[in-house]
């Protein structure tokens, strides 16, 4: 077989490695009952499919993977890429490469549960509609989930904003403050660079009812390098509470907020060559605006 297709095909140690971590699972899981759908053996197939994509096409590293403990967190994590690989590329992380494997419960949108086949299996994979009540379910179950404070503002992004960050919504902090959750914050550096060349019709998926509609130069993911950084937890100040004012709390989702632009900051520097014309100049754009406003 070609040594191009040969990368593409599970290795006999990923395999080894996750049927270990299946053996795990099923021993963790074996009395939980998920009213979403959480299905491990749809779970186990996917990685078995996603893992060489992960490893061969997108050849992802992973920063920080000191910092995971075998605890609950609430993942909050930098939005990008037009469509939401880095989420499920943020869980194949946590799953493959954690001292302490990992399924995170991603926050999705209204409209992802209500797609046909897709929706499905997203519940099967650990994915759950975005409200309070089913976060506060899994985390009282000792889950971890992901959520992506920008929404679907971070990955409806044009070319020219690439990597800005859309400000932070406040309601994951106000759960984290009820349930006394840490936060890990994560980035996502390269992401973007899948859909290189983007516009954003933002009229027209009005006009549709689509949460966006994005024109882009290519209709399939380019194999643009990804690199995830897991940074040190964030704990919740023991002085807060849910009811506290709303100056509070933003203060502290600002705290994150800046803790993982920083880190967006460093990515970049250190990102590998991938459409360089394109990536230098958004690169030094983005560090440069942010040391002004740190310096401000």
């Amino acid at each position: 077989m070609d040594n191009t297709l040969k990368q593409f095909l599970l290795t006999a140690e990923d395999d080894h490695k996750i049927n270990e971590i299946f053996v795990y699972l099923r021993e963790r899981y074996k009395d939980y009952k998920d009213p979403w759908g959480f299905n491990l053996e749809t779970c186990e197939k996917a990685m078995r499919i996603i893992v060489p994509i992960y490893r061969a096409y997108f050849r992802v590293r992973v920063f920080g993977l000191e910092n995971i403990k075998n605890k609950s967190y609430i993942v909050t994590a930098n939005h990008t890429g037009q469509i939401p690989l880095d989420g499920l590329l943020i869980g194949v992380a946590f799953l493959l490469e954690a001292k302490n494997p990992r399924v995170l419960r991603p926050m999705v949108e209204r409209f992802l549960p209500q797609l046909p086949f897709l929706g499905d299996i997203a519940a099967q994979i650990g994915a759950i509609l975005g409200d309070r009540g089913n976060c506060e379910y899994a985390i009282d179950h000792g889950e971890s989930i992901l959520v992506f404070p920008e929404g679907v503002r971070g990955i409806s992004k044009n070319t020219p904003d690439f990597y800005k960050l859309k400000p932070f919504s406040q309601g994951f902090y106000r759960i984290a403050l009820q349930k006394k959750t840490p936060i890990l914050p994560v980035c996502v550096v390269g992401a973007e660079e899948m859909f290189p060349f983007v516009f954003h019709a933002r009229k027209l998926a009005s006009l549709l009812k689509a949460p966006a509609f994005p024109i882009s130069a290519n209709f399939f993911p380019l194999p643009s390098p990804i690199d995830i950084y897991i940074g040190e937890e964030i704990a919740i100040p023991d002085h807060l509470e849910e009811e506290s004012s709303d100056k509070d709390v933003k203060e502290n989702v600002y705290h994150i907020e800046h803790t993982i632009k920083k880190m967006l900051v460093h990515g970049l520097k250190n990102r590998r060559p991938f459409f360089d014309s394109l990536r230098k100049p958004i690169s030094k754009m983005i560090v440069k605006e942010f040391r002004s406003k740190v310096s401000k």
